[in-house]
């Protein structure tokens, strides 16, 4: 049975833990992204929580209902930081790419815990925001609803599955990572055209590109056929518009 969650005003310890700090969830969720950058998926548990915040490990129970709620508010968290100081400026190309950019960077910044998260839901206040954020600007340009939902389930989900793969890259072994961009200079870019024509002719590009994130070139695209449909519908709903018989 879960055990049920104490309200925020309810948890404050009346006494600071023995490091000297009165724990919150606030402080929980900080604590649980550093064990993360540095014990991997796998360290974070209930136990070396406890520890890392010089509590009884039960104390998390008063704030959330086990690690996979503790999972969601990371990823609520993430989402947080990537919008936190954001600014429009009502032009919704811009305030896309931006935001895409954000969720990008704020994820790779912390790559287990993005590896961790960016396929959840967490159905939580910064996630909320964020997409009624990024639906808004989306119904400012004129689109219908139905693209309105589509283009914001291809950008929200492009933003994460980039995220996520380029996290899990990051997230790997320093010398795993190297061996794997090593491949590309020492495989590809050796194989002969009379075998290979196509790489071998592309070789020095492919090298150059493909150890970077393909995300800002395929956010570019998205935002591309975002703008088709956003010309589409604003010419459909041209009043001056006549149609040749």
């Amino acid at each position: 049975m879960a055990k049920r969650v104490v309200p925020e005003e309810a948890r404050r310890r009346r006494r600071p833990t023995r490091q000297g700090v009165v724990v919150t969830q606030h402080l929980i969720v900080e604590t649980a992204l550093r064990m993360l950058h540095e014990h991997g998926r796998d360290g974070l548990t209930v136990r070396r929580l406890g520890l890392a915040l010089g509590a009884d490990p039960s104390t998390l129970y008063r704030y959330f209902r086990g690690i996979d709620d503790l999972t969601l508010a990371i990823a609520d968290e993430l989402i947080g930081r990537a919008m936190h100081g954001r600014r429009s400026t009502r032009q919704w190309r811009t305030d896309l790419r931006e935001i895409g950019l954000r969720i990008h960077t704020a994820y790779l910044a912390h790559p287990e815990a993005a590896v961790l998260t960016a396929s959840r839901v967490s159905g939580r206040a910064n996630e909320i925001a964020g997409d009624e954020t990024v639906l808004g600007i989306l119904r400012s340009t004129g689109l219908t609803d139905a693209d309105v939902v589509r283009i914001y389930q291809a950008f929200v989900d492009q933003a994460l599955a980039f995220a996520a793969l380029d996290a899990a890259s990051l997230a790997l072994p320093a010398a795993a990572r190297a061996a794997d961009e090593q491949v590309w200079r020492a495989t590809y870019a050796e194989l002969p055209a009379e075998t290979h024509p196509n790489i071998a002719a592309l070789a020095p590009l492919l090298v150059a590109r493909m150890n970077d994130s393909a995300y800002p070139a395929a956010l570019e695209m998205l935002l591309d056929s975002a703008e088709a449909s956003v010309r589409r519908a604003r010419r459909d709903n041209d009043p001056t518009r006549t149609t040749a018989p």
